[in-house]
C-alpha cells in the first residue's frame, strides 16, 4: 500500500503538500491546491487530466439538449414567496412533451395556480417564472432539433432582453467556470478555473456512491475571506468513476453588486435512459433583486420521467 501511495503521488502532482487530515494528500496543479482523499490517491487518478475533464465537460449540457429529442412527462412546482417564506403565488402542473416527425410539442395535462403567478394574458408576472418557462416549457411546435453539441456554443451575441438573460443563465448553468460576458461587475468572477482565481477556492476530490453509482466527487468551495471576489460560492459534482459522465451537481451562487444582488441554490440529478443521459430532477431556491425590478424569492422543482424516443 505504501508503495502505491508513493507511486500515485509522483504521478499525480509536481508538488505534494501536507494536509489537515493525515490520510489526505494535497497536490498543486497550476497553482490550485487540491485535496485528495486516501481512496482517490490509492486509485492513482490523474489529477491534471481530471481537472481538464471538469473544465471541458459536455455531458451535462448534452443531457439537457437530449430533452429536445425525446418525449417525457414532467411535474412542475413553482412557488414565489415573501420574506417570511409564505407563498404569495404558485404554479403546479403536469406536462407531456411529445415528439413526432422530428418535431416536439408540449401539452399541459394538469395545472393549478394561486395568487398573481400569471397576468390576464397568462404571461408570467414574475421574472423567475418567465425564466423557468423559457428553459423548460415549449410553446407551439418546434422542428428540426438534435442533441449534437459539438460546435454549438452558448452565446449572447446578437441577443438582448430576456433572450440574453436566458443565454447567460444557460452559460452559468451548463458551463460553470467559464467567463460569462455581459454580466455587469461579475463576468470574470465566474471563471473559477482561471489562474487568477486559484487562490480564492479550496478544491477536493473524493469518492462515494451516489444513487447506486460509484462516483468521484469534485468539490470547489470559496475561501471564507474571498467570498466577495467570487460568484460560485460552492459547487459539488458527482462523476461516474467509469464513464466520467455527470451523475449530479449542486451549486451555491451569490453576489451583491449594489445595483443587483442574488443568492441561488441549485440541485440537478441526472439519470440514464437507455444509452442517453437525461435530467430527472432540478431544484432551485433563489433570492434576487435587480435595478428597476422588485425583489423575487422563488422556489421551483422539476421532476422528469417516462422518457420515450
Amino acid at each position: 500500500m505504501f508503495k502505491n501511495i508513493i507511486a500515485a503521488c509522483i504521478f499525480l502532482s509536481p508538488f505534494i503538500l501536507p494536509a489537515q487530515n493525515k490520510n489526505d494528500t494535497v497536490v498543486n496543479i497550476e497553482g490550485r491546491l487540491i485535496t485528495l482523499s486516501e481512496i482517490v490517491v490509492n486509485n492513482k487518478i490523474n489529477v491534471p487530466a481530471f481537472i481538464d475533464r471538469v473544465k471541458n465537460d459536455t455531458t451535462f449540457y448534452k443531457a439537457f439538449r437530449t430533452l429536445h429529442v425525446f418525449g417525457f412527462t414532467a411535474l412542475n412546482d413553482v412557488r414565489m414567496v415573501n420574506k417570511d417564506g409564505d407563498i404569495k403565488a404558485s404554479l403546479r402542473s403536469k406536462i407531456r412533451q411529445a415528439r413526432n416527425n422530428n418535431c416536439r410539442s408540449m401539452e399541459v395535462l394538469e395545472e393549478t395556480t394561486t395568487g398573481d403567478i400569471y397576468d390576464e394574458n397568462k404571461n408570467f408576472n414574475y421574472y423567475t417564472g418567465e425564466m423557468y418557462a423559457g428553459l423548460f416549457f415549449t410553446k407551439g411546435t418546434i422542428c428540426g432539433e438534435d442533441n449534437i453539441i459539438k460546435g454549438r456554443d452558448i452565446s449572447t451575441s446578437g441577443l438582448s432582453g430576456m433572450e440574453k438573460h436566458k443565454a447567460q443563465l444557460k452559460m452559468l448553468f451548463f458551463n460553470p467556470g467559464k467567463q460569462i460576458n455581459g454580466l455587469p461587475f461579475i463576468s470574470g468572477k465566474t471563471a473559477i478555473f482561471d489562474k487568477d482565481m486559484a487562490d480564492k477556492y479550496d478544491m477536493s476530490i473524493d469518492m462515494e456512491e451516489h444513487n447506486k453509482t460509484s462516483c468521484y466527487i469534485f468539490k470547489i468551495k470559496a475561501k471564507e475571506d474571498r467570498k466577495s471576489d467570487v460568484v460560485i460560492d460552492e459547487m459539488t459534482t458527482w462523476f461516474n468513476d467509469k464513464t466520467f459522465e455527470i451523475v449530479a451537481r449542486n451549486y451555491l451562487l451569490s453576489y451583491d453588486a449594489g445595483v443587483y444582488d442574488f443568492n441561488v441554490q441549485m440541485q440537478v440529478e441526472l439519470t440514464k435512459f437507455g444509452e442517453y443521459l437525461v435530467p430527472s430532477l432540478i431544484r432551485y431556491i433563489g433570492n434576487w433583486k435587480a435595478i428597476f425590478k422588485k425583489r423575487e424569492r422563488g422556489i421551483f422543482t422539476a421532476t422528469l420521467f417516462d422518457f420515450v424516443k
